[in-house]
Parts: C-alpha cells; sequence; structure tokens
C-alpha cells in the first residue's frame, strides 16, 4: 500500500491511499502492510490536547519509534515538503528509523 500525507496537494495516481492528517497516516502504518509513504510537513492543523503539533514530523517520529521497538516492518518513504526545517526533521528521524530496520 502506498500513502500520502497530505492536507492540500492531491494524491499522484500511483498512490493508494490520502491522509489529511497524521492520526489517518498513523492508523494506516498501524495495519503493517504500507510499503511506502510520502510526507508533507504542514498539514494546517491545529495542536492537540497535549499541545503536540500535528504534522508529518508527528508521524515520522511514530515511525520512528515503531522501527526502534521492532513494531514496524521496513517501508520505503519519501517526503515531499517545501518546508526545508520540517523537511530535515522528518528526513533525521526516517533515516533513523532505517537504521533501526537495518540493524534487526
Amino acid at each position: 500500500m502506498f500513502v500520502w500525507l497530505d492536507d492540500v496537494r492531491e494524491k499522484p495516481n500511483n498512490f493508494d491511499f490520502w491522509a489529511k492528517t497524521p492520526e489517518e497516516a498513523i492508523q494506516l502504518l498501524e495495519t503493517g502492510i504500507v510499503a511506502f509513504i510520502s510526507l508533507d510537513h504542514d498539514l494546517g492543523l491545529e495542536n492537540n490536547l497535549f499541545g503536540e503539533e500535528r504534522s508529518g514530523y508527528t508521524v515520522a517520529k511514530w515511525i520512528e519509534q515503531k522501527a526502534y521497538e521492532g513494531k514496524l516492518p521496513k517501508l520505503s518513504w519519501s517526503i515531499h515538503s517545501a518546508n526545508p526545517v520540517g523537511r530535515n526533521r522528518m528526513e533525521h528521524a526516517l533515516k533513523n528509523a532505517d537504521k533501526f530496520w537495518n540493524n534487526a
């Protein structure tokens, strides 16, 4: 399954699902059948009740944590965000996930 996370840009035809929130993306990732995900950083959402941001970085951190715990199958990823700071943060988390998967 290919997942596109973006609140504005429509998913390309080669993607199966268009998630518009981190929660939707994580719900799909929890199935364990996501093979590829492309992330946008800025999703135009307010923080959650705990003051935590809701962005593509939220998903990247979740992927990193689950890869570390060995609870998420290896997947491929890309980042299509125009936000350079957000892109760097997501890339760092996802490269860590790659390291965890490769060392498992």
